[in-house]
């Protein structure tokens, strides 16, 4: 029993890690690369992505999008467990950090289950719900520049279905959401996205503590 979250020490995250994660070597390769790249911290955790993966196999989804791909890992564990003849629709700006992204959705065989839209996000979302896709996707995955995610979020609503998720990452913003002094335009708008869901009548909501907090919202 316990009436909150545990904090984890190092040796017990690597427990948690030990015991319960699942990442195929290919992506556990491609890790490890980004890992080297001075955006690393862009990357997210892997117990996190395995996270997403049984979301998406939870959920049988077979349309999904995802905003800020940097080198494909988040993609790469939605589009492994995507329903038969699933879609994923990545928005990214970076070719130099897709094109290691493509390198490995090749590898793993999944190249064909993922669209890669280069060009700002905010102009792939209303494409998509120009061209008639609203309530059509089962989830979506909102790990871009933060500035925009509460331009992002209204988009998704948009274009998820009822009953679809919105994922949304760094919510936690490494503590920074409680630092008075920052007042930034990424964490203002992170602040702010989290007091508009907690009032957000359209959807079903949880936050959790995983990675850089992780924000879950069901679309009703």
């Amino acid at each position: 029993m316990s009436l909150r979250s545990l904090v984890l020490t190092d040796p017990l995250y690597e427990y948690l890690l030990s015991v319960s994660l699942r990442e195929p070597p290919l992506l556990k390769e491609l890790r490890k690369e980004t890992a080297g790249m001075p955006e690393a911290d862009c990357q997210i955790a892997p117990e996190q992505g395995q996270f997403m993966g049984l979301l998406t196999k939870l959920m049988r989804v077979k349309k999904a999008l995802e905003i800020g791909t940097f080198t494909g890992y988040s993609a790469l564990w939605t589009s492994l467990n995507l329903d038969p003849g699933g879609k994923l629709y990545c928005c990214d700006v970076s070719e130099q950090w897709t094109s290691i992204a493509k390198k490995y959705w090749k590898k793993a065989g999944v190249e064909d289950k993922i669209v890669l839209k280069l060009q700002p996000a905010l102009k792939t979302l209303d494409e998509f719900i120009a061209g008639d896709q609203a309530d059509t996707f089962d989830m979506a995955f909102i790990d871009a520049d933060k500035a925009n995610m509460p331009a992002y979020y209204e988009k998704c609503l948009k274009l998820l279905r009822p009953g679809g998720l919105i994922l949304f990452d760094n919510v936690l913003w490494a503590g920074k959401v409680l630092d008075n002094k920052l007042n930034d335009e990424d964490t203002k708008a992170i602040r702010s996205l989290n007091a508009g869901l907690l009032k957000d009548d359209r959807i079903h909501l949880s936050m959790l503590p995983v990675g850089d907090g992780l924000t879950l919202a069901l679309k009703k």
